[in-house]
């Protein structure tokens, strides 16, 4: 592809930050620099602020149903143009190409949901509270949010974030991800080509200084971000300290649970794309394969099996399995994790470190499945994010033994169990101290018309992302109570004080 110069999308114009160091945009598939992106100036990001607060006051006059029309144009502008906004996350981001499409199709679904915003978006009436007297609670926007992207899901968390924000009334300020910005680029025409309001949406690329002018300003109502827990924590403080709404996603460390009923055939192709899928290098990701006695040395057979047939290379081969990993950065630090898997005594009986790929990608960022055996929950492997394609196999005594390992956590995103028995699955459900829970699925993300999040380290602010929760974040709710007096002359039951019966004669003839 061309080499790119990535600009900021500032009250509807494309704007090429000056001054300013740019920092390289690589495909990591093969180590290339494919663009550069720029760490704006804090007076971008401020510029930014007055252009959605300035939209902000006739944007949310604006009828939902007018605003909710633009999700819809949107919603349909991402169908036709759906493969190359694929493409545009394959490159810059190495989630393989069928992956990509599938995020991209995610997204779409995310925004049919939000386009019944006009439903989600009622009030409550209570009549009678009092004599005359009824109550009324309006769900209201509240003003400019900013939203802080990983690299890992640039269009999914876009979806999380936008359409819900902007569909109840609100401007919206995103940064993405440095190293994954090209789908941006091409939402940033797409707005322009569905004739959004200038200003409703601004991008603006950079680092933490960015959302750092937000936490304090006036005009900035709230702060959305999906990131790591260290992340996360700074940022809740910040917002607290601003006195900001906040939506604050974390990292996860989730388990995969083989009971003695476990069917085979489901947890092999689940764990395949729990643990594989992305590279690893999603929230929900599997990290922990948790199995009790009677399946364990089968278990570790089996995904060993599973795991060398996984094939790793370029993320625009159909024919591969599993892209690189986001950057050498990222690479180093998982191989530095599996050195200390080894150090710590678990048993590596898969290494993924220098898998054969073609010759075109040897300068990529790859590391290909890595699986541990002999895993105790003490070990760094077991217990810290490594956001990679690297699985710990545990042995537990039974449901009671890994409940209690999964309560134990910092993080509390998701936790999934394999299983036919009814009472495992409800007693899991019940008390798994996770935000989401899975049966017979690897990766428990949430369809859109549901909230998607965890909770302890894994969730900080208010609510959850999509469904009701996004509409509960994004609004605020006023209340008015309202007394009905008759006007003079008039009694309580309606009727006038002159006695004038003429309708009552004219109804009774």
């Amino acid at each position: 592809m061309e080499f790119t110069r990535i600009k900021n999308f500032i009250d509807g114009e494309w704007v090429e930050e000056t001054g300013v160091e740019y920092v390289p945009l690589y495909n990591p598939s093969t180590g290339e620099a494919i663009g550069e992106v720029p760490l704006s100036s804090e007076k971008t990001s401020l510029d930014a602020v007055e252009s959605s607060h300035a939209a902000y006051g006739s944007w949310r006059k604006l009828s939902v149903s007018k605003r909710v029309r633009f999700l819809f144009d949107m919603r349909q502008a991402m169908i036709e143009q759906e493969e190359e906004l694929a493409v545009s996350i394959a490159i810059d981001q190495a989630k393989h190409i069928s992956e990509a499409r599938g995020e991209i199709r995610r997204v779409i679904e995310i925004l049919e949901t939000s386009c019944s915003i006009p439903t989600l978006l009622q009030g409550e009436i209570l009549d009678g509270i009092a004599n005359n007297i009824n109550g009324r609670v309006v769900k209201q926007s509240l003003g400019v949010f900013g939203g802080v992207a990983p690299f890992n899901f640039p269009a999914l968390v876009f979806g999380w974030f936008i359409p819900y924000a902007i569909g109840v009334g609100n401007t919206f300020i995103y940064k993405p991800s440095t190293q994954s910005p090209l789908f941006m680029q091409k939402m940033g025409d797409i707005f322009n080509q569905i004739g959004l309001p200038k200003g409703v949406i601004n991008i603006v690329h950079g680092n933490r200084s960015i959302p750092g002018t937000w936490y304090e300003h006036p005009k900035m109502t709230g702060v959305c971000l999906v990131g790591s827990t260290p992340t996360a924590k700074k940022m809740a403080e910040a917002c607290g300290r601003g006195g900001k709404r906040s939506m604050l996603l974390g990292g996860a460390k989730n388990f995969l649970v083989a009971m003695e009923d476990v069917n085979w055939d489901v947890f092999i192709d689940n764990f395949i794309h729990s643990c594989y899928g992305s590279a690893g290098q999603r929230c929900l990701a599997g990290s922990i394969v948790a199995a009790v006695p009677e399946v364990y040395d089968e278990l570790i057979e089996r995904v060993l099996e599973a795991s060398q047939k996984v094939t790793v290379g370029d993320a625009m081969n159909p024919d591969i399995y599993m892209g690189p990993v986001i950057s050498s950065k990222a690479k180093a630090s998982i191989e530095n994790y599996i050195e200390i898997g080894i150090e710590q005594g678990s048993k590596l009986v898969l290494d993924g470190r220098n898998p054969e790929v073609p010759e075109k990608n040897q300068n990529g960022y790859f590391v290909g499945p890595t699986v541990f055996t002999d895993v105790t929950p003490c070990r760094r492997i077991a217990k810290e994010e490594i956001f990679g394609p690297v699985v710990s196999i545990m042995k537990i005594k039974d449901l009671d033994d890994v409940l209690q390992l999964i309560r134990a956590q910092e993080f509390g995103n998701g936790a999934c169990i394999f299983t036919q028995n009814q009472y495992y699955t409800e007693k899991f459900i019940a008390e798994a101290d996770v935000g989401m829970v899975g049966v017979n699925v690897g990766v428990c993300a949430p369809h859109p018309y549901l909230p998607f999040g965890g909770i302890k380290d894994s969730h900080l602010g208010t609510n959850k992302v999509q469904g009701k929760d996004g509409i509960d974040f994004f609004t605020q709710n006023k209340i008015a109570t309202i007394r009905v007096a008759p006007p003079e002359g008039v009694s309580e039951e309606g009727k006038k004080s002159d006695g004038d019966n003429s309708v009552r004669s004219c109804v009774a003839q």
